[in-house]
């Protein structure tokens, strides 16, 4: 149950059987596509997007440089957002919400989602925070790591983190600098989401997105399709996802870093 990067605008019965079984145990749906960099621009133009209206975040991971947390399906995330504050989050992926403690399923921070884009979805289970001290002094290391979490987050670390990697043990893995927009388009009748994430190698995903309750998980994903299609917009490019394209990113960078340094 993953959202593997695909070409493919289609699932399978079998995978689309455990979709529907996912998204029914879920609080959320999340829709989303990313476009490939050929096609960015005549989308934001189409849309009639205004980047003066984007908000500014800069997005930071921790995992260890290897990616030991991220082969285990764990996500460690805080962020930086203009006008809004601080947050972090620690997420589970893939998860099957029948399976969920029922005190994590309770708290109020906890929520599960189903992500899908063409060809493939994933179910997370994400417990989220306010943290303690400012985003910007932990990762230049004048505060602990620890501290960006809540109690129920550093719990819910404990529970699913590999054996013996400690949230001191991480490294930053970032920042990301991202626009987000967020936009109605009458035509649409739902508020959509579109994402610019630069990394430092230039490169460029724009996702766009919209959220929406399990029950109608279906009827929006046709009407978006039907909405974005009918104006030009690519549906059929390969898929990337945000996160993973950062994490290896500054994995391979820690890793080049690494074998430059000198020896003896």
């Amino acid at each position: 149950m993953t959202a593997t990067p695909t070409r493919a605008d289609h699932l399978s019965d079998e995978d689309t059987a455990r979709a529907i079984a996912l998204i029914k145990d879920s609080d959320t749906v999340e829709l989303k596509l990313t476009l490939p960099e050929s096609e960015q621009r005549s989308t934001v133009a189409t849309l009639e997007m205004d980047p003066l209206d984007a908000q500014i975040r800069q997005v930071f991971f921790f995992d260890t440089p290897d990616l030991t947390l991220n082969q285990h399906g764990v996500v460690v995330r805080a962020r930086r957002v203009q006008k809004k504050g601080d947050d972090s989050v620690v997420k589970l992926r893939p998860v099957v919400p029948s399976e969920v403690p029922g005190r994590v399923r309770r708290s109020a921070q906890f929520g599960v989602e189903v992500d899908a884009m063409p060809g493939g979805f994933v179910c997370s289970g994400s417990m989220k925070g306010t943290p303690r001290a400012e985003v910007r002094d932990a990762v230049a290391g004048r505060r602990r790591l620890r501290d960006l979490f809540s109690k129920e987050q550093l719990a819910f670390y404990a529970e699913h983190a590999p054996d013996g990697v400690e949230l001191e043990d991480l490294v930053v893995l970032g920042p990301i600098f991202v626009l987000k927009l967020k936009f109605a388009p009458k035509a649409l009748g739902q508020r959509l989401v579109a994402e610019m994430w630069l990394y430092p190698d230039n490169s460029r995903i724009l996702e766009l997105s919209t959220k929406c309750a399990p029950s109608e998980a279906f009827q929006v994903a046709a009407e978006m399709r039907a909405f974005l299609a009918g104006r030009g917009v690519d549906l059929g490019g390969e898929q990337e996802t945000k996160t993973r394209k950062a994490l290896l990113f500054f994995s391979e960078h820690l890793g080049a870093d690494a074998e430059a340094q000198p020896t003896g």
